[in-house]
């Protein structure tokens, strides 16, 4: 069976969002299935010397409007969040801890909080309000709210994040393996699907 795709992102990145919308439709036209692992960018930030595209002078104002245009352009909701970006920590270890309590949960979850930032708005950074997020999904509220604190949970974070950064070369989000090839942005997934139609080039 072929090998699913590697999709890392962070809760906070608006093509991260764009790019959750697509690649398992994506991944599935090819046989394929998605591997989702939400990472943190503000440790990527620490190692690559950079910043949220919204802080560049110039690129900023950019940024904020592409963000808006490459959702119109796929028929993807879009509303840039008031406060921008929020600590994604919690989501993070929510996705990992539904890997392992309820795996066919953890996916949805994942679009839900990126559904409840940037087309609703909501402070994801809130553990009450990611609870909410999972008990609509039918988690139970208690033992998701102890999960996401969990040593065994917080180290699988930090494993996945310093394993992205540091072997993986990841810098951005989202970032896509097939098969070990690598592709950033949510511009890529159009090359993605070439690269699997034509076996690579």
């Amino acid at each position: 069976m072929a090998a699913p795709l590697e999709f890392y992102f962070d809760f906070s990145s608006p093509y991260g969002y764009i790019a959750a919308q697509r690649i398992d439709a994506l991944a599935a036209k090819h046989g394929r299935s998605v591997d989702w692992r939400p990472m943190l960018l503000g440790a990527v930030f620490k190692v690559a010397g950079t910043q949220p595209l919204t802080d560049y002078p110039l690129k900023g104002k950019y940024s904020t409007h592409d963000f808006k245009r490459s959702a119109r352009e796929h028929g993807i909701a879009f509303h840039m969040p008031a406060v921008f970006p929020l600590p994604t920590q919690g989501a993070c270890r929510g996705t990992y801890w539904l890997k392992q309590a309820a795996p066919d949960k953890a996916v949805p979850f994942a679009r839900a909080v990126y559904a409840a930032y940037f087309v609703e708005g909501q402070d994801i950074s809130s553990a009450e309000v990611l609870a909410d997020i999972a008990t609509a999904l039918g988690i139970d509220r208690k033992a998701f709210l102890a999960g996401i604190e969990s040593p065994e949970i917080k180290a699988k974070l930090r494993e996945v994040t310093e394993d992205a950064i540091q072997h993986r070369g990841v810098f951005g989000s989202p970032y896509t393996f097939v098969d070990g090839e690598p592709f950033w942005g949510a511009d890529r997934l159009d090359q993605i699907d070439r690269w699997l139609s034509r076996g690579g080039w």
